[in-house]
């Protein structure tokens, strides 16, 4: 079998003295879209952080195209080809869609999709019609597009997109579920966090369910949608 393209093994990881994850195992392979899922404070956007060593205290390993990433400044993973799409956006608001692109290019990279901005475009329509319009003018929906857009010009092999669906508009919210499968298409790999099963349903294989820093469950995202017993404990508000 093909080696993960990430994989995290017996992560743990603190706020100060507060420990928030315990012991979480987690993979996703090459071209494949992985959702990690469970309600607001299960440990979503932790283990994404603790992934990208944006976090001072962690244990456990985490591996990404056979090497650890243990003790790694954040934008040495980003340039190893791990691209993060953080839940708050960050676009630069006074520059314009185009300029906020070019912050975010890197190198063609092995083994990875090479992206431009014309190729961006025909993924994220929305933006081809405002390529000069400032960040800081844009609705949520489109700041979330450029955000993602923004991360793919860095040419990642995988990308770890948080809560991508959280208060968009519902026709927003499908053209993010294309947009990801789109980049599927392309061959991306994508480990995604996210609450809302019909939207993980639409893109993922595979997911995972977190609980108060614990992984719940494992599987095919069909298995967990037949799955009521985990959907209900995890899940349902």
């Amino acid at each position: 079998m093909t080696a993960p393209l990430l994989e995290v093994k017996k992560l743990c990881a603190w706020y100060g003295r507060a420990k928030i994850l315990y012991d979480v195992d987690l993979e996703v392979g090459r071209g494949e879209v992985v959702a990690l899922m469970g309600r607001n404070g299960a440990g979503k956007s932790t283990t994404f952080k603790a992934v990208m060593g944006l976090l001072e205290r962690i244990e456990g390993e985490v591996e990404f195209r056979g090497a650890s990433l243990r003790g790694c400044e954040p934008y040495r993973i980003a340039r190893q080809g791990l691209g993060y799409v953080p839940e708050d956006r960050r676009v630069y608001t006074g520059l314009s869609v185009l300029e906020n692109l070019e912050v975010g290019r890197q190198p063609p990279r092995e083994g990875a999709p090479q992206w431009t901005a014309d190729k961006l475009f025909g993924v994220f329509p929305n933006l081809r019609e405002m390529p000069h319009r400032a960040g800081g003018s844009m609705s949520g929906g489109e700041q979330q597009m450029l955000t993602v857009a923004r991360t793919l010009m860095g040419n990642p092999c995988l990308v770890l997109l948080d809560e991508p669906s959280e208060g968009l508009a519902p026709k927003i919210v499908e053209d993010m579920a294309n947009m990801i499968l789109e980049l599927k298409k392309e061959g991306l790999s994508v480990l995604l966090s996210e609450q809302n099963l019909h939207f993980a349903h639409l893109v993922a294989d595979r997911a995972y369910v977190i609980e108060k820093g614990h992984v719940r469950f494992r599987g095919t995202i069909a298995e967990l949608a037949d799955n009521e017993e985990a959907r209900r404990a995890y899940l349902s508000m």
